[in-house]
């Protein structure tokens, strides 16, 4: 197996932190494949300019240089298909040690964030496809499942689904029901990289898990493909501020 080696993450200080630091938040947001953080970097630059939540701070990692996948990208992808092979044997085999190896390196940035005086309750964990898709799997199967402030699922998927049961419990983490994390999931209509039943899926094994779907907030949108839109971050920005509120020094 390679070595997991990130490309340089970008930082962005909160525009008026609180002198508390506990008081602050942060959001650690994980591109897709073939992207880089300073795409993302633009979006909270954004948020800062209008003067939303200018007590988060952004933590925007770089995957690796995948040689296999040929790109930059958490782990090497597999064909998401419009319907389930007839023959469950044909699917594509998942990279399990290329995501649980994304895992590891995702819990040192949380890590760091928390030896410096942040609760974990105050981190939100964010991905845009591959990133939505190890946003959910290192917020359901980590030391900081249950723990975060909430976890932002941009235009993904669930992977290694079959397994979240089991890596819970090897992790010892509760049995159902397990979790009151609030999630935030997006999917567009007319994303034709991510199927439709890979939303429905997750939701299924979010539920099965122990997940109080009453506190995952869909968005379905009509005209989105595999991309984000204004109308999205809006939206994003309203679910924020209830996921981690100021707090008032």
């Amino acid at each position: 197996m390679p070595p997991f080696i990130p490309g340089e993450l970008v930082l962005k200080q909160a525009s008026s932190p609180p002198s508390n630091p506990a008081h602050g938040a942060a959001i650690v947001f994980l591109h897709g494949f073939g992207d880089e953080p300073s795409n993302w970097a633009s979006v909270a630059d954004q948020f800062q300019a209008a003067n939303k939540l200018p007590y988060l701070q952004w933590v925007i990692p770089a995957a690796p240089n995948n040689r296999d996948a040929m790109d930059t990208a958490w782990y090497i992808p597999s064909r998401l298909t419009p319907f389930p092979a007839s023959r469950p044997e044909l699917e594509d085999d998942e990279d399990e040690d290329g995501i649980l190896q994304a895992k590891d390196y995702i819990v040192t940035l949380i890590d760091d964030l928390v030896a410096k005086g942040l609760p974990s309750n105050r981190i939100i964990l964010a991905g845009f496809s591959q990133g939505h898709a190890m946003t959910l799997l290192t917020g359901l199967a980590s030391k900081y499942a249950d723990q975060l402030g909430g976890l932002v699922c941009l235009s993904g998927y669930m992977p290694l689904a079959d397994k979240i049961n089991n890596m819970r419990a090897m992790a010892g983490l509760p049995k159902p029901p397990a979790t009151q994390v609030p999630m935030f999931i997006v999917r567009g209509k007319k994303d034709f990289l991510v199927p439709k039943r890979y939303m429905q899926m997750q939701l299924e094994k979010l539920e099965e898990i122990g997940v109080d779907l009453e506190r995952v907030e869909v968005h379905e949108y009509d005209s989105l493909g595999h991309q984000v839109v204004p109308e999205e971050l809006f939206a994003l920005i309203k679910w924020l501020e209830k996921a981690v509120p100021v707090i008032e020094e």
